[in-house]
């Protein structure tokens, strides 16, 4: 049986894979819903973006984060949002 995740240990995973970043994490240890906002995320397509928190996340995304679903923003973008 796998170990559960928790939302403040995807959070310091994000945050260590993207040490610029602000993260928000929330979830039920099955499915998460974060907000990421760097400035590593300037020039890059959201696409891009999400390929850096993948790479963060690293094999965690085959076992135990079941689902992710989250929002990139750089700082710019984000106080628009606000």
């Amino acid at each position: 049986m796998s170990r559960v995740m928790q939302a403040d240990e995807l959070k310091k995973i994000i945050q260590d894979g993207i040490p610029t970043a602000e993260v928000t994490v929330q979830g039920d240890g099955d499915h998460f819903e974060a907000t990421i906002v760097s400035s590593e995320f300037e020039g890059k397509n959201k696409v891009q973006q999400h390929q850096m928190v993948y790479g963060a996340l690293g094999d965690l995304m085959q076992g135990a984060v079941h689902a992710l679903s989250f929002h990139t923003f750089t700082p710019e973008d984000w106080s628009k949002q606000l």
